[in-house]
């Protein structure tokens, strides 16, 4: 008998407030550890002795974090039930030396993160977002959310052959936001925001700034029945695994594993930092709260090698205007409910076990699944699932979300899948 579901449609309102809060990696984070202070979770210092004793906890670094719950009883080679995601996002964002401009127009130089839709980009009120390092080694959050950029696309009248052959766009002289008029001037940007922050000038002596749009998310449709907005990859997987995590804590009643969040930085570009998937952060992690609890060598071992992991990354939906560049017998659809990611050639870790895993986590919470693999004709993408299962020695099974706009600066899915993958998020946690 199947688990009844214990999130609906006010999980994706919550989801829209949450994509909309978290403009960076960084806020994300931060967010993500307010939900789960709340629900008893306490932050544990890497530079710390760490105790064993049973409750939830967390670790912040960067733009990653690592939570997990010890249930009364959990024994040192109890395994691990691991929900891994990603928090960054293809943006612009701001280089070593900000300002930059022309022609009596003061602009911002930034920098291409990741792989996005340039063309998404222009013509979009951007504000921008980050992290500020200050004189006394300490950090400060900053998000300008209001009409800040702007990335101004040529006008056809100038450009008469854009419709015929299609924008082109050099990415180091085309993508430059304008946010001003005048001359520039070097330390401009951040003495504005040192003002914003009340923070005194020539504070802050380091920085992680970028772009991003303020659109709110919103439902769309004649029925509400699909939610667009900005990062949904990969904060709807952040945002679902953290759901999923305080709702299996809560209802501890002897879990036989010990739950986990893990939510990388730098997915975009390689995941090879000490906050991405592909650095020690989640192995620490583990090891530590195994030999925390008494653990020895052996005690590892033995758990990681009943540990599974889900990878959940959002994944493409079939596109009507393009369906012959999906697989003529693999469509996800929006609203069908998660999907299992496939690609015998390993860039996705799923092999028929990890099916056979994933669809009794789904049966137990009475949610539909569907599976995704690529065109044979055109390259499949990748995510962390993969970088955890060779790293760490870990079974992994990738899965997600299916949308439409993948790496625009506003995504689109089906408004119900965010609620239904969370439901079978906590199955699986569950165990």
């Amino acid at each position: 008998m199947s688990t009844p579901s214990r999130f609906d449609r006010g999980h994706t309102d919550d989801l829209m407030s949450f994509l909309a809060a978290s403009p960076t990696p960084y806020h994300a984070v931060a967010n993500a550890a307010e939900r789960l202070e709340k629900a008893g979770f306490r932050q544990v210092a890497e530079t710390d002795a760490w105790e064993g004793t049973s409750g939830g906890k967390y670790v912040l670094r960067g733009g990653a974090i690592v939570a997990w719950y010890v249930p009364e009883g959990a024994g040192a080679h109890t395994p691990f039930r691991i929900v891994g995601a990603h928090t960054d996002s293809p943006n612009l964002r701001v280089k070593p030396l900000p300002d930059t401009g022309a022609h009596g127009w003061r602009q911002v130089a930034v920098e291409i993160y990741g792989g996005p839709l340039l063309n998404s980009w222009l013509d979009r009120d951007l504000g921008l977002a980050g992290r500020l390092s200050l004189r006394d080694g300490s950090t400060r959050l900053v998000n300008i959310d209001r009409a800040l950029l702007r990335v101004p696309q040529l006008a056809i009248h100038l450009d008469r052959s854009v419709s015929a052959e299609g924008l082109k766009l050099d990415k180091q002289r085309h993508l430059q936001p304008i946010w001003g008029l005048g001359d520039a001037r070097e330390g401009d940007l951040i003495a504005f925001l040192e003002e914003e922050l009340g923070l005194a000038a020539g504070e802050v002596t380091g920085w992680d700034l970028m772009t991003h749009s303020i659109e709110r998310p919103s439902y769309l449709g004649r029925d509400k029945e699909l939610m667009a907005g900005p990062r949904m990859d990969n904060l709807l997987s952040l945002h679902a695994g953290t759901a999923a995590l305080v709702a299996v804590a809560a209802g501890d009643s002897g879990l036989p594993y010990i739950p986990v969040l893990a939510a990388f930085d730098h997915e975009e570009n390689g995941s090879q930092s000490d906050t991405g998937a592909d650095g020690p952060l989640l192995g620490s992690v583990l090891e530590r709260s195994v030999f925390a609890r008494g653990g020895s060598y052996e005690d590892r071992a033995r758990a990681f090698a009943g540990t599974v992991c889900l990878s959940s990354d959002t994944g493409h939906a079939v596109h009507p205007n393009y369906a012959e560049r999906h697989d003529p017998t693999h469509h996800p659809r929006a609203n069908g409910g998660p999907i299992l990611k496939v690609n015998v050639n390993n860039r996705y870790a799923t092999d028929g076990s990890g099916r056979a895993l994933f669809a009794a986590a789904c049966e137990k919470a009475g949610v539909p699944f569907q599976s995704f693999v690529s065109n044979n004709s055109m390259p499949c993408g990748t995510t962390i699932g993969p970088i955890t299962a060779a790293r760490h020695g870990i079974k992994t099974v990738d899965i997600g979300v299916a949308i439409l706009s993948m790496h625009s600066a506003r995504e689109l899915c089906g408004a119900d899948d965010p609620f239904l993958l969370a439901n079978a998020l906590v199955a699986f946690l569950e165990g």
